[in-house]
């Protein structure tokens, strides 16, 4: 930077055309703007001096912001009850108050469609590289093939994961995917949007379908488990969980097989750590494979960011919405990674475009590509396999102590659901013992998920401290 320079930007941030110093930058870093004067405060990092503001008012042909916003109701009269202005300091050192109320280190119950499991070190230190904490859209495949890369191995191991040819690049999350897939059935099978589901799909997921101008059919749901024997023959999509919102495993080659019966799709929602120990469902038949990546090295981040995960036939591409990288060959002979396929608004026009909210959640998935990565097809069998010996543990002292299982002859893997006379109460007298609980189903029932992070300890805390309280 040429000499003076630096030391005529800094003059021109705290002084303006007019010569009044800026807003937060006067002594104890508050306003010098007069409460009246009209046109409102300037924040600290603001470029736009008063004379600025002022200058641009004139030319609108009002007196002061609050003019611009005249007409919109209901206007709000009075003071905001707002608590002092703080320094950068006591800011910070309220927040770290605040954050150490939270629960932290504390077993935890809870699943429900996000699971509290290992997170290993490497993931924080990989995904917190400069090339992919700052990277957005690679649009420009000559400076991002680090990142194409990084999508095109979580498109490859969600396709070995479910069994099907391609894999998008990501959306938002679970209940997106699930949202997107309805779509696309509906698109592929040349009907309105209608699906069928029953009570075990994850309700949170039912909720965003029916905000969608989708109509949903209820299928039969008894003992734990869906019935497809009798489906509506004008459907466009059949969805199944499993395992479902119970912890139960389904039959997807049962629900595939009615689905296209009716010549509807298939769409199974699946958790995908379950997918290493149950077969993929491209092999039982269904066309379309959807879920929640945030169990592949996620942490509980009070439901978000995570990323959700779309798979399916290679003869239906051209419907799956977002975006997919594919591998190519440069000029030079040597490998490299592009955008393939963007059926995107951001890239065709609106009308053709598949989706208008399907961006890929990047470092999310990065997150999931290096979890699988790291622990290999062995490793996150292994995580399969102690979260499922765990639950039966914990299955088993709870109905030793009295408690019942709400579906005992379902089978299920590491999550289930047990009665209790007072599931709040059991839960309270867990949080009073550092244990975060299950979930309240509402019904007297609590669904409870058990994860490889549990120990024994923890497990036959949770039974003493329930059984106590209930």
């Amino acid at each position: 930077m040429p000499e003076g320079v630096l030391e005529s930007s800094i003059r021109r941030r705290r002084v303006g055309a007019d010569g009044v110093t800026l807003s937060g930058l006067g002594q104890g870093g508050k306003s010098n703007a007069h409460p009246t004067r009209g046109y409102s405060r300037v924040a600290r990092f603001t470029p736009h001096t008063e004379a600025d503001i002022k200058e641009m008012l004139e030319a609108i042909g009002v007196d002061s912001l609050d003019d611009l916003f005249a007409d919109v109701q209901p206007k709000y009269e009075g003071e905001l009850d707002l608590p002092p202005a703080l320094s950068e300091y006591e800011a910070l050192r309220e927040v770290d108050a605040l954050a150490k109320q939270n629960v932290s280190g504390s077993p935890i119950f809870l699943g429900a469609g996000a699971y509290d499991r290992i997170v290993p070190s490497a993931i924080g230190a990989i995904i917190s590289r400069g090339e992919f904490l700052t990277c957005y859209t690679p649009y420009q495949p000559e400076i991002s093939q680090g990142t194409l890369q990084s999508i095109f191995e979580f498109q490859s191991m969600i396709s070995e994961l479910t069994g099907l040819e391609i894999s998008n690049a990501s959306v938002y999350d679970g209940a997106n995917a699930v949202v997107e897939a309805a779509l696309m059935t509906a698109r592929l099978t040349k009907r309105n949007p209608k699906v069928a589901v029953s009570a075990g799909l994850n309700p949170r997921y039912r909720e965003v379908i029916e905000t969608y101008r989708v109509e949903v059919v209820e299928l039969p749901f008894e003992n734990g488990t869906t019935d497809f024997s009798d489906l509506p023959d004008d459907v466009s999509g059949v969805f199944v969980q499993s395992p479902n919102f119970f912890g139960v495993v389904e039959d997807i080659e049962a629900a595939s097989e009615a689905a296209h019966g009716v010549e509807a799709l298939c769409v199974a929602v699946c958790d995908p750590v379950s997918l290493s120990v149950l077969e993929a469902p491209g092999n039982l038949g269904a066309d379309v494979a959807v879920g929640e990546a945030q169990p592949l090295g996620m942490p509980l981040m009070f439901g978000g960011p995570y990323a959700g995960y779309m798979a399916t036939k290679e003869e239906f591409v051209r419907q799956l919405p977002g975006r997919i990288t594919g591998e190519t060959i440069d000029k030079d002979g040597k490998l490299a990674y592009v955008l393939t396929l963007r059926g995107r608004e951001q890239d065709i026009r609106r009308a053709r475009a598949n989706s208008n909210i399907c961006t890929n959640q990047a470092l999310t998935a990065l997150a999931a590509t290096v979890y699988t990565a790291l622990m290999g097809p062995e490793g996150l069998r292994e995580v399969a396999e102690l979260s499922i010996s765990k639950a039966h543990y914990l299955a088993e002292k709870l109905q030793d102590a009295g408690l019942k299982l709400r579906y005992p002859d379902a089978p299920f893997l590491w999550e289930f659901a047990v009665e209790m006379p007072d599931v709040a109460q059991a839960n309270e007298a867990l949080l009073e013992a550092d244990i975060v609980g299950g979930l309240d189903l509402g019904d007297g029932a609590m669904l409870v998920a058990v994860t490889e992070k549990r120990t024994r300890e923890e497990l036959d805390a949770f039974v003493e401290v329930v059984t106590d309280a209930v």
